[in-house]
């Protein structure tokens, strides 16, 4: 049976973003009073549930907990400040704070997320502003787990943080999905948000399991809307259909005990047919809307591997010259990265390590463990055991999921006992 601080862990990853969403809402777009809302709403659930039992309802007891400490805030702020708009604020507040939530409320107002995701990605902040405070509000990301999604220190991310919440409070920035004039300027924090949400999701930084499947469904709803709001943009459908080819694969990539099975290893019957046929025709409609984008590219490199019936038909080739060219469109280290492994398995280990180890010269990817967990399986591959052990351990220094951890360690056993 499951205990209470796995409960709440589990409901706090799952919930938190949605329940800001809708707090941030009564409290005037105030991000930050929003967050220490919500923290205190599980805080009392960590002293009230042992007492009175776990509500069957925990996500609905946690919301009413939430908006009512908010009410009280705002009543209390209103009272201190004094401000010109008190009568506004009362309103807002009493028209908020009547009827109880429950469970079929939450359903019936699922809007909030993609308010408060339109909201983070306002033009008036940076993107990289945008997309943090969106995963950290929006989809309760630690600040660590977005520095990392960031490859930049957790002290750094959470001075953005600040200053990106700071500047929607001071420039009173409306709480509201914009107009649809108004959505083209924001789609491109939107997409990279949805972006890194799902990627947290299917293949989570840190902790005990290898897939969020709570994260996947949200990007993917998010998803979903985005595309209904935004048809005729091309990215839109080609980053749905990124999502949906991946996500069709979830089943494969884990096996019965939690760990990680390869691409090269999974059991293509478990693959999920009916969300790949509708990832492949989302691509199809992007390219017919004139898709030409990263997201349009990375697709089609997962269409790629969903049409191939066994491993060894797949066309690395083009898959290869896909990344070549999201190389040029969107340049970066982890790209660089996914090239070099393609090139391997197209051209051979001894290319692949070549651009390994230019990478490594580099001195861009030092904290990513799967910079050394790459070259350690094209060491592997060439028969260089030692140097594989060497690379192995390093990725090991670096790697966060239990799951990655033991995979790593089964090779690395691998190669110490191979002659």
């Amino acid at each position: 049976m499951e205990d209470l601080p796995s409960i709440l862990e589990r409901t706090h990853r799952g919930d938190y973003g949605p329940i800001v969403a809708r707090v941030i809402r009564l409290m005037g777009g105030d991000f930050a009073a929003a967050e220490e809302v919500v923290q205190e709403a599980f805080a009392a659930a960590l002293q009230q549930w042992p007492r009175a039992g776990i509500p069957a309802e925990p996500r609905a007891w946690l919301m009413r907990t939430a908006h009512h400490k908010a009410v009280d805030r705002v009543r209390r702020d209103v009272r201190l400040a004094a401000r010109v708009d008190t009568l506004e604020t009362r309103a807002r507040v009493e028209q908020s704070s009547a009827p109880a939530l429950d469970e079929a409320d939450w359903r019936d107002t699922p809007d909030d997320s993609l308010r408060l995701l339109f909201t983070c990605c306002h033009p008036a902040l940076g993107q990289e502003a945008q997309v943090a405070l969106a995963l950290r509000t929006l989809c309760g990301l630690t600040t660590e787990e977005v520095a990392r999604a960031f490859l930049v220190p957790t002290a750094t991310m959470a001075q953005r943080l600040v200053r990106a919440q700071r500047k929607i409070r001071d420039a009173r920035i409306p709480y509201v999905v914009p107009e649809v004039d108004a959505l083209g300027e924001r789609t491109q924090g939107v997409l990279h948000t949805l972006y890194l949400l799902f990627s947290e999701g299917y293949a989570a930084t840190e902790g005990d399991e290898l897939l969020r499947v709570d994260l996947c469904a949200e990007a993917l709803r998010l998803g979903r809307l985005a595309r209904s709001l935004l048809p005729q943009q091309a990215e839109v459908a080609s980053l749905l259909a990124l999502m949906l080819l991946h996500h069709s694969r979830r089943r494969a990539r884990v096996s019965a005990d939690g760990g990680l099975v390869l691409l090269d290893r999974q059991d293509r019957a478990l693959w999920d047919r009916e969300q790949m046929t509708e990832g492949l025709a989302q691509l199809d409609a992007a390219l017919a809307l004139g898709a030409r984008g990263v997201f349009t590219h990375q697709a089609a490199i997962a269409a790629l591997h969903a049409r191939a019936a066994r491993p060894e038909d797949t066309d690395w080739e083009q898959i290869a010259a896909l990344y070549d060219r999201l190389c040029v469109l969107a340049p970066g280290p982890v790209v660089e990265l996914n090239r070099a492994a393609a090139v391997a398995m197209a051209r051979g280990p001894e290319q692949g390590l070549a651009l390994v180890d230019d990478l490594e010269a580099s001195g861009r990817l030092t904290e990513y463990y799967l910079l050394p967990a790459a070259r350690a399986d094209l060491l592997r591959r060439m028969g260089r055991g030692a140097e594989a052990a060497v690379a192995y351990r390093r990725a090991l220094a670096l790697v966060r999921t239990a799951p990655e951890r033991r995979f790593l360690e089964e090779r690395l056993r691998e190669v110490l006992s191979s002659p």
